[in-house]
């Protein structure tokens, strides 16, 4: 997860041929001089006509004696120019960035990252919402979803059954530490689930109130 996402308001133009710049992923080491670019972003103009990149394939030719051109570039939040040397039409073309995803994208990693915080007093204010989080995400790690499915039983909150029970669990040793959870709390408030239609039902009960099925 990119860690300064205000570059994502910035537009920024080519000053050769007018077009709008690609927000693109930086790679590891500056490609001239083998140092990082100080940013995880780069700004470059993938434009094939731009004459900068159309030029500098017989300007590098003539001085360095090899088959590479150039694209212009510019950093994040600044009007410094830049020339990228490139050794193909397509360099750089397949790290471009979709804003849009990388929007959700970070919605999500917000939204993990504060329920694995608040996962620290779930038990105590009885919150169920950061066990939800964490365990209906497939993105949230493993160590911490197990660690919410260990506090069902505790939060003692019946409205984490449905969402957790219509939820496909990749992990089979996550889905059964879940279940497990729900079952505690069931037993803990005298509680089971129809076998039938999965509804909540007094464990003495020997005809299910919902589906009217006969449990006896």
């Amino acid at each position: 997860m990119y860690t300064n996402l205000s570059y994502l308001d910035e537009v920024k133009f080519c000053p050769h041929c007018k077009e709008e710049l690609s927000c693109c992923e930086a790679p590891p080491i500056h490609i001239g001089d083998g140092l990082g670019w100080g940013s995880e972003i780069l700004f470059i103009c993938l434009n094939d006509s731009c004459s900068v990149f159309l030029k500098g394939w017989d300007q590098i030719e003539a001085q360095y004696g090899h088959h590479s051109s150039y694209r212009y570039m510019e950093l994040p939040d600044s009007k410094e120019k830049n020339y990228m040397m490139v050794g193909n039409v397509d360099a750089f073309k397949a790290c471009v960035i979709n804003k849009d995803d990388l929007r959700a994208q970070n919605k999500e990693y917000q939204k993990i990252k504060l329920a694995k915080e608040e996962l620290k007093t779930c038990v105590a204010e009885k919150n169920i919402e950061p066990v939800l989080v964490l365990l209906l995400s497939e993105g949230a790690g493993k160590k911490a979803r197990e660690e919410a499915a260990s506090y069902i039983a505790a939060i003692n909150n019946f409205d984490c059954i449905d969402p957790l029970r219509n939820h496909k669990f990749r992990d089979p040793a996550l889905e059964h530490w879940v279940n497990k959870g729900i079952k505690l709390m069931l037993k803990n408030n005298f509680k089971k689930e129809c076998p039938y239609c999965f509804e909540v039902i007094k464990t003495q009960a020997v005809k299910c109130m919902h589906c009217k099925e006969d449990l006896s």
